[in-house]
């Protein structure tokens, strides 16, 4: 029932105090404007919601009934509140939830003006208005407005909805005050420093957003103020801070600094503009310290899956060690080109024969023929064809690797069942045998650090373990070869007079252009590259590891 509300003048004091916490109104104009015919229907009347009168109610009357809607409110009279409105069941609930949801003390309001016909309300008329509500944590002031309608007998009423709570706030949305709801977009995934937000690094706003969305924040603490939120209590919007909460944040193994250094490294002109990927690693943890990548193939640092080239002579090695007891010293020659499975294979340009060459001069040199004629005889002939696959699953660790947060990564592959020419490319890195920088970079840092540890973005998350540890004489060898490598051998006008450094260049042919590669350590990090379309490993993949071995 609609009610209807007569004001008098019997003097300012007066009117005051019978206006209560409507706060102080221009009674004057509010109360003498408009005309005679302007006075509301005598009582009894009632709001016809299905018969609407022609016009809508005249500034005089829409701020009348207003103000008798926001007196009641501010006296917390719902019932009588919701009378004035068109639909009193509804608003006077939504009216309760106002002022539980709040802890609402008190409310007032103040600036009450009709500011001439609804836009979105046909047929009505708008007045605004500024509210004042003393809730949990604090006093909010905003402004908001209604709609007000008159039937055809002339009976005025606010027409209800949410928004006349707060504007904007729609159907099944309430409003709650003190400790703000934990917004499950708030948290920022963070270097490890703890402060440096991933996402600003162009490189890994794709794994910064994957690892928010999946890994669990902590450290946050919330704010207060007010908040609309959903039918399930869930944020929709803050509205009001009274105190500032403490952002939850996911920290994460990638060092800011070499993050930056990776960055500007696969935009090197040295590479003029070709997409290229890097990883680099902490040997001794396998935690990720940075990931880059530039072109439009996406992340080929964690997941450009090409054939690894001359950089897998480091697994093939490895498994001649362990596999057919050879050494550094044993004989390997390098000849100009060398017949396997009825496929040609050469030498790439620059390496020269060396009839006499030891395996370690052949890994230093990178020569093709060297290691595909030990491959066959050594493993392939003696009927240990998966030597290779064998050797990077156990001693390497390869396999399928989660590094955390639901990151994905492309696994490479070795196939343990390899025929006719792939027999002998998979021995230099070609053939059917694929890695990705990620890869690349821990088989060096397998090597570095005499042991396997799973590459991983998150500190504390699992890592697989190899089927067994890389032997110390294994590794020992590596270490001596890619020494080699990187002071004399082809790494070298990159990577000479650098401290402590090993490292293996790869070049590997795809279509009718070749990839650049080169994965490297120092005593700090270990650190693999790869170029799209690179010349050659030193002279592409080379200028982007020094980057980051050197800082920049």
């Amino acid at each position: 029932m609609n009610r209807a509300v007569k004001f008098g003048l019997a003097g300012t004091c007066t009117a005051l105090l019978a206006l209560g916490g409507l706060g102080t109104y221009n009674l004057l104009n509010g109360l003498t404007s408009g005309s005679a015919g302007d006075a509301r229907p005598t009582a009894g009347d009632t709001f016809a919601a299905s018969e609407l009168s022609g016009k809508p109610p005249s500034g005089a009357e829409a701020v009348r009934l207003t103000r008798a809607f926001l007196d009641s409110w501010s006296k917390q009279h719902v019932d009588g509140a919701a009378s004035d409105t068109d639909v009193p069941d509804a608003a006077s609930r939504a009216l309760r939830d106002y002022a539980d949801g709040l802890h609402l003390k008190k409310v007032s309001f103040d600036h009450v003006v009709a500011v001439g016909p609804s836009a979105v309300t046909a047929g009505a008329t708008k007045v605004t208005f500024d509210v004042a509500a003393q809730v949990a944590g604090g006093t909010w002031n905003y402004s908001s407005a209604v709609a007000v309608l008159k039937s055809a007998s002339g009976v005025p009423a606010v027409h209800w909805n949410n928004s006349v709570l707060y504007p904007g706030m729609g159907d099944g949305q309430s409003l709650i005050a003190g400790r703000l709801p934990a917004d499950p977009d708030a948290a920022k995934v963070v270097a490890s420093d703890g402060t440096t937000d991933l996402s600003a690094f162009p490189s890994l706003r794709d794994i910064a957003a994957t690892i928010g969305r999946n890994a669990e924040p902590t450290g946050g603490s919330a704010g207060t103020g007010v908040a609309v939120v959903d039918g399930d209590g869930g944020a929709v919007e803050t509205v009001q801070v009274f105190t500032k909460g403490r952002t939850p944040v996911i920290r994460t193994t990638v060092d800011a600094g070499l993050q930056a250094v990776a960055e500007s490294a696969v935009q090197d002109a040295h590479l003029q503009g070709k997409p290229a990927g890097t990883v680099a690693l902490d040997w001794r943890t396998g935690h990720i310290l940075a990931v880059a990548h530039s072109g439009d193939d996406g992340d080929i640092a964690i997941n450009g899956i090409k054939s690894p080239g001359s950089t897998m002579k480091i697994i093939t090695a490895a498994a001649l060690f362990d596999r057919a007891g050879l050494t550094p010293s044993s004989p390997a020659p390098c000849t100009d080109s060398l017949m396997a499975n009825s496929q040609l294979f050469h030498n790439d340009p620059g390496v020269p024969a060396v009839p006499g060459a030891t395996l370690a001069q052949a890994f230093t040199v990178s020569c093709n023929t060297s290691f595909i004629k030990d491959g066959f005889h050594y493993l392939v002939h003696d009927g240990d064809a998966s030597a290779l696959h064998d050797e990077a699953v156990d001693a390497f660790g390869m396999g399928s690797w989660s590094i955390g947060g639901g990151v994905a990564t492309t696994d490479p592959s070795i196939p343990p069942d390899a025929q006719g020419g792939d027999q002998a490319a998979q021995f230099i890195g070609q053939g059917r045998v694929t890695a990705t920088p990620l890869f690349m970079a821990s088989v060096a840092a397998t090597v570095r650090n005499a042991g396997f540890e799973q590459p991983v973005i998150l500190p504390g998350q699992h890592q697989e373990s190899a089927p067994r540890p890389i032997s110390a004489g294994t590794a020992g060898y590596l270490r001596s070869m890619m020494r080699s490598v990187a002071t004399t051998g082809t790494a070298a006008p990159r990577l000479g007079g650098l401290t402590g450094v090993g490292a293996k260049t790869g070049t590997a042919e795809e279509g009718d252009h070749t990839n650049g590669w080169l994965t490297a350590y120092d005593s700090r990090i270990s650190v693999a590259a790869l170029v799209e379309g690179g010349s050659s490993g030193v002279d592409s993949a080379g200028f982007v590891v020094r980057q980051l071995l050197t800082g920049g």
